[in-house]
This record gives structure tokens, C-alpha cells and sequence, in this order.
């Protein structure tokens, strides 16, 4: 069984990615959007992207652009793998990972540090070794969704 779960933080030219197995993160990018539209992750049977939602607020021309990625983004994993791409708002993630919808990303990051462990060196990487910039919202996705399908215990840690 392919155990393996993508998470994509997308933004209007540039999208982070990272693939995860429920203990480390297995590759991870920042790549622009036409590249990952192309990108063989699709393939992958998880694939989990935040979306967008609004909060009543006066939003720019990026975010309508950032929709438009995501819809191509949800078309990609269609026709590659047969498979709808599971949208997934970033205050589901926060409540998740930190208990909290008004967490910051520092939050969320040293959430995913306690749960998978210390980034470690390079001589000793640990878990989330080189994840840097949008890759941690990437990752934070990632395990929400590893989560929603295998279960948080099935990863080696206890149940929430």
C-alpha cells in the first residue's frame, strides 16, 4: 500500500510541496507553479492542497491567482491519477496540529518539530532536515492529511 502523503502550499507563481511518509519528510520544494503542475508528485493516491477561504476581508490580485493554481492544481491530479485532491483550509490544519484556529506558522512549525523530531545537520539529518519557507505550511498539510487517512498512531505516535 502506497503510504506516502503530499501536501502543497500554493501561492500565486510559486508553490511549496513536500511528500511524507508519517515519520520524515521524503522530498520537499519550493517550485514555480507551471513546474509543479508537471511534476510527477501527481501520480502520488494522497494528495492534499491548503485552499483558500475568506474571512470577509478585501483580498489582491495574488489570491484570485493563487484559485486559479489550485483549480489547475486540483484538474493535474485528476488526470493523472483519477483522483480528487483533498482541499484543506489552513485553520483546519491549526486546529490540528496546535489545538488553536489564531496559532501563528511559528506555532505550527514547532508543533511539527515536537511531533517528528529536531531538524538535526547535516551530518545527522533528522526528520525535517532542510525544510525551510512554505515548505513547513507544505509539510503542516501534509500531516494533516497523513493524519485524516492512516490515523495520528499509525505514524508511531500516540493518538491526539
Amino acid at each position: 500500500m502506497n503510504r506516502i502523503v503530499i501536501g502543497i502550499d500554493p501561492g500565486p507563481e510559486q508553490s511549496a510541496f513536500v511528500m511524507f511518509d508519517g515519520k520524515a519528510v521524503l522530498d520537499r520544494g519550493l517550485l514555480p507553479n507551471t513546474e509543479l503542475e508537471v511534476h510527477s508528485l501527481w501520480k502520488q493516491k494522497h494528495i492534499f492542497c491548503e485552499m483558500i477561504a475568506s474571512y470577509g476581508m478585501a483580498v489582491g490580485a495574488s489570491v484570485f491567482e493563487t484559485c486559479v493554481w489550485i483549480g489547475r492544481f486540483v484538474a493535474e491530479s485528476y488526470s493523472s491519477s483519477g483522483r480528487d485532491l483533498h482541499r484543506v483550509f489552513r485553520r483546519d490544519v491549526k486546529l490540528h496540529l496546535c489545538n488553536s484556529a489564531r496559532a501563528k506558522d511559528a506555532n505550527v512549525r514547532q508543533a511539527l518539530i515536537d511531533r517528528l523530531g529536531p531538524q538535526g545537520t547535516k551530518k545527522q539529518p533528522g526528520p525535517t532536515y532542510g525544510v525551510r519557507s512554505h515548505e513547513w505550511a507544505a509539510l503542516a498539510v501534509a500531516v494533516y492529511g497523513w493524519d485524516q487517512i492512516f490515523g495520528r498512531s499509525s505514524n508511531g505516535c500516540p493518538p491526539a
